[in-house]
């Protein structure tokens, strides 16, 4: 499947905006950015947190694009929240952008998966404005490729690292284009066809990504021959997948607070008694147990549809039993 116009564009300007690697996800950052800033002047893109020098650049010859990338920042948070709520690293420290804590810092399996997503989720929020006319400046022509740049300071290891992880959110995006199709024609004839490429929801892409992560492969830096190449540390005998996420370094269980490693812990995390997965008593609280309290819950109830057309609701109250890690 040919990729779309919209979809090139929008993976060259994620390349242009991940340039300088160590700083890759620093600008999601950007999801602070208060919503009274009009960034319609290019002395706006100084006051963006989380932008290194290239990017502000970027930022002044492409205004109109901000907004779209600002976009792109919340919905890496709100996405890395969600898709890791079950589990004992619940993505909580993505919020610090810029100031990560080790957990991003290092070259983790943490790190490598909000790598990919944040790949993607520029792509994908660019594409989606493209598609709805809220970028106008998208062209149907040609994108050239872009090398992604590289600081001289930082571990090449990690740069590579970062590079891969990257490159596999785009991946992932891509092949989640689908063929949509609509049917036109009389009592639905379906005579004439109207198909088109679209993407999958971010969330649907954050689960693929959050797949990967489970099944990520720990590397290593190797010499072989005059250059050095990631290849994976138990299973040297293969190159790496250019599918699959890797790591560099071993994360901690975060069952207990440690900054130092930036793990919160998972101390007062709600879990669930009768889950045989992640989000477990069991598993979420580490073995240390867990206490209960009782929460009341306000819901819809007793709704009547009425012609024509409306549905009226009271609110009903009930207790529920919740539980939280000692």
């Amino acid at each position: 499947m040919k990729p779309s116009p919209q979809f090139l564009l929008a993976a060259f300007l994620s390349l242009i905006l991940q340039t300088g690697i160590c700083y890759g996800i620093k600008w999601i950052a950007l999801s602070k950015t208060p919503s009274a800033l009009a960034l319609n002047q290019t002395q706006h893109c100084k006051q963006l947190e989380g932008l290194v020098v290239s990017q502000v650049q970027l930022c002044r010859s492409n205004l109109e694009l901000m907004q779209t990338i600002i976009q792109a920042a919340r919905e890496v948070i709100k996405t890395c929240r969600k898709t890791f709520s079950d589990m004992r690293w619940n993505c909580s420290s993505i919020e610090l952008a810029p100031n990560y804590l080790l957990d991003l810092e290092r070259g983790t399996r943490e790190s490598a998966f909000v790598y990919a997503l944040s790949a993607a989720a520029i792509s994908h929020t660019i594409a989606r404005a493209c598609t709805t006319g809220d970028l106008p400046g998208c062209s149907c022509g040609p994108i050239p490729d872009a090398p992604m740049k590289m600081k001289k300071s930082g571990s090449q290891a990690n740069k590579l690292m970062h590079l891969h992880n990257s490159e596999v959110g785009r991946q992932v995006l891509k092949a989640s284009l689908e063929m949509k199709c609509k049917c036109h024609g009389v009592s639905g004839s379906c005579s004439i066809k109207t198909c088109w490429k679209g993407l999958q929801e971010l969330q649907d892409i954050a689960l693929d990504l959050k797949n990967k992560y489970l099944s990520a492969t720990k590397v290593v830096h190797r010499p072989m021959g005059t250059r050095k190449y990631l290849v994976p540390k138990d299973i040297d005998i293969r190159p790496v997948k250019e599918t699959e996420l890797i790591y560099l370094q071993s994360s901690p269980d975060f069952c207990m607070k440690n900054e130092k490693v930036g793990s919160h812990g998972t101390q007062d995390r709600q879990c669930n008694k009768t889950s045989n997965g992640s989000d477990s008593c069991d598993l979420m609280c580490c073995g240390r147990g867990y206490n209960p309290y009782m929460d009341k819950v306000v819901e819809r109830c007793h709704c009547k549809y009425h012609w024509c057309c409306y549905v009226t609701c009271k609110k009903c109250e009930r207790t529920v039993e919740r539980y939280v890690c000692k």
